[in-house]
């Protein structure tokens, strides 16, 4: 019997480890379509490096959704489709072309969390658990029913790193399992709208991890760890400049709201109904733990002292 054949358009770590489950479940790859990997996201091995050990051709395409890829794939006549992590939404034509369909891996548990970064965004939702969802692609984002799913339970100090590696072994097990199913057509598919009303969030951009004092300390914390490194952190903004906030946690130390205390225990900052204590403070490149340097950063950015 042959192997089943796929083409798959892939990128960050869980593409990779997606990528991992399908070779794993004795899938031939015949073509990666993925991105270049930027200055930012060298914490993670991209799904080029894996497709290029193994011999599978790679393709690193401007615009995916363009003739002459369309023509590529059609040429190829695939299995399966896969969109593991893809930044681009596929067209309804290229989900035609796979004689047993075209599936996408979205790291959430569908209904809920459709759209962009929604790892991040269940770190902010400060949501107990998550997921990963690998369903049938259709022209809508996220819509098709689903053939497996796994859920990850959140911790309470869960960041966007390591929640991401939670979903990348996951989604390489979920692949890897579902692949016999989707072959033989003995998969179960669970139409999402049995599920529950869908959520939808659409993908972060900068302004939207700044913090605000109106917060409380949990919400606080659930922004930073959202955007914990390697991502870009979330900043302090005052009129005479800003600073990013890498890792803090919340502690039963008091300070007034929009204010900061400097003690031999570090430096804590007032939200609404509590306080964090800052680990480490990043400003114009430099990363800040001591207390002291953190203390004459928030002075100078104007932020009044208990």
């Amino acid at each position: 019997m042959s192997k089943p054949t796929a083409v798959v358009c892939a990128y960050s770590s869980v593409g990779t480890a997606a990528l991992e489950g399908l070779l794993e479940a004795g899938v031939e790859v015949r073509a990666l379509y993925t991105y270049a990997q930027g200055p930012d996201e060298l914490w993670f091995t991209p799904p080029a490096v894996l497709a290029a050990a193994q011999g599978i051709p790679v393709t690193k395409a401007p615009a995916f959704n363009e003739d002459g890829v369309y023509e590529a794939i059609r040429d190829l006549r695939p299995d399966f489709l896969f969109s593991f992590y893809f930044r681009e939404m596929i067209q309804a034509r290229f989900l035609e072309l796979p004689r047993l369909g075209a599936y996408n891996l979205h790291g959430s548990l569908l209904p809920k969390y459709r759209g962009r970064a929604p790892i991040n965004w269940v770190l902010v939702k400060g949501e107990p658990e998550t997921g990963v969802t690998l369903h049938a692609m259709t022209p809508k984002p996220d819509d098709g029913f689903i053939v497996a799913q796994a859920r990850l339970p959140i911790a309470w100090d869960e960041t966007a790193l390591s929640l991401t590696d939670k979903a990348a072994a996951a989604g390489r097990d979920l692949v890897r399992d579902a692949i016999p199913g989707l072959v033989d057509g003995s998969r179960s598919r669970i139409d999402q709208k049995t599920l529950g009303p869908s959520t939808y969030f659409g993908g972060r951009k900068p302004a939207d991890s700044r913090l605000d004092f109106a917060m409380t300390a949990a919400e606080a914390f659930n922004q930073v760890r959202a955007v914990a490194d390697p991502w870009p952190n979330a900043f302090l903004e005052t009129p005479l400049g800003m600073a990013k906030v890498a890792w803090a946690l919340p502690t039963a130390e008091s300070c007034p709201q929009g204010q900061f205390r400097l003690s031999r225990e570090g430096v804590v900052l007032g939200f609404s109904d509590g306080a964090l204590r800052l680990h480490t403070l990043k400003v114009r490149g430099l990363r800040l733990e001591r207390p002291s340097d953190q203390a004459s950063t928030l002075r100078d950015l104007g932020l009044p002292e208990a």
